[in-house]
């Protein structure tokens, strides 16, 4: 199955759900135009694509910073998940050399050949090996439930907690257009106005932003996806922060002790992660609360 990153962006939960869906019946999926917008490096450890398709002009135009920063990117999420490399656009002998360079093992192209009718009777495919199935889905698990299990956990008041949160948007300004960033709030009256004017700036920079909470707004701040809870998830009890990049993950994941004193001094237990699978499973945790979008973001 062959899917874009606008999908991911539009209708994350239930991309998701309908990737995990297809997957237990030994379907693959490819992520699309990979390198045409820079969303798709941000989405990739999000949808774990099995084939990788380099967009047309990563082997068709001259190498510049930002295929750069497109090749180094595709080349960490092949390291780490054994995906295929297909280079889109061939149509010399010079875009095949540029393909390999770029590390693509599949290609395709009117080099290869013009588009015609499929044969009456094809004859065998080639022997052709993917990697092993990507991280399970976990419905109905929350950010802490993940990463607690395998983190020690501390115990923090909240106005640490709010530092950890703030170090790590001002980590997915830093990347950009290549970032993903997704919180759960617990409730809508704790994504303050400040909090807003934070995430208006996220929303302005990033590839995805998301907010959860009970009573959120379907767009809390400009560009950020909201996601309103119903009262009795389990999020209503934890605050968590996931910031995804090609060559960054971080998640602060906290659950409330249910603290009855001044709001600055209320308590949680905590754990902070920087291991990759942990942050990618406890963001797509996150993600699958998201309602689809009217429209895909522009």
């Amino acid at each position: 199955l062959e899917v874009t990153e606008r999908a991911l962006t539009a209708r994350p939960a239930e991309l998701l759900e309908a990737v995990a869906r297809l997957r237990k019946h030994g379907w693959r999926i490819a992520l699309d135009d990979v390198g045409a917008d820079s969303r798709s490096l941000a989405l990739m450890p999000l949808l774990q694509p099995d084939v990788i398709k380099l967009d047309l002009r990563l082997v068709q135009e001259r190498p510049n910073a930002e295929v750069a920063e497109i090749v180094t990117a595709v080349s960490a999420e092949r390291e780490r998940s054994g995906a295929h490399l297909l280079a889109e656009g061939i149509e010399t002998a010079e875009h095949v050399a540029a393909a390999k360079a770029l590390g693509a093992t599949l290609a395709q192209g009117w080099y290869f050949g013009r588009p015609t009718s499929l044969p009456k009777t094809p004859g065998p495919l080639p022997p052709f090996a993917f990697g092993p199935y990507r991280l399970a889905p976990e419905p109905g698990s929350s950010p802490y439930s993940i990463v607690s299990r395998v983190r020690p956990v501390r115990r923090a008041e909240k106005t640490l907690l709010i530092a950890i949160s703030k170090h790590l948007e001002q980590q997915a300004l830093a990347l950009g257009k290549t970032a993903v960033i997704v919180s759960a709030f617990q409730l809508a009256e704790r994504f303050t106005p400040d909090t807003c004017r934070r995430y208006s700036t996220l929303g302005a920079e990033a590839a995805l932003v998301a907010a959860l909470g009970v009573g959120m707004d379907v767009e809390p701040a400009p560009r950020v996806r909201g996601a309103a809870l119903p009262d009795d998830d389990v999020l209503l009890g934890e605050w968590s922060v996931a910031v995804l990049g090609p060559h960054f993950a971080a998640a602060l994941v906290a659950t409330d002790l249910g603290d009855t004193g001044p709001d600055a001094t209320r308590r949680f237990d905590f754990a902070l992660t920087y291991e990759r699978n942990l942050v990618v499973r406890a963001a797509a945790s996150l993600l699958r609360r998201v309602a689809p979008a009217d429209s895909p973001p522009t």
